[in-house]
């Protein structure tokens, strides 16, 4: 069993910035992608970014790069989320995920944890 716990998750006007922390519990996170997904409520979850577990190349939606940054800790079993520029419509519930065996997060990945809320006020 594997849990996910995010963090960083709240109030920040548009144009902010927000640091987003996940820690993984449970069991070695060898060949584990470790990553982001958010959903707002009445739309579909969709993915932001991910990376892998080594050489930890990272990967983004179009919509966030060069204002996204994902890095992890592997010995902590830590995958951050640093969100610049931040824009009202990104206020979403931020989701942590891991999917075995892969470089990359499905939008329906093995593991997720309970969400952090992002509100970016206009």
């Amino acid at each position: 069993q594997v849990q996910l716990v995010e963090s960083g998750g709240g109030l920040v006007q548009a144009g902010g910035s927000l640091r987003l922390s996940c820690a993984a519990s449970g069991r070695t996170f060898s060949n584990y992608a470790m990553g982001w997904l958010r959903q707002a409520p009445g739309k579909e979850r969709e993915f932001v970014a991910a990376i892998g577990w080594s050489p930890g190349i990272p990967y983004y939606a179009d919509s966030v790069k060069g204002r996204y940054t994902i890095s992890r800790e592997n010995d902590k079993k830590t995958v951050y989320l640093q969100m610049k520029s931040l824009k009202p419509e990104e206020t979403d519930v931020y989701y942590c995920a891991a999917h075995c065996n892969s470089n990359d997060i499905p939008i329906s990945p093995d593991y997720w944890g309970q969400g952090t809320k992002v509100t970016v006020s206009s």
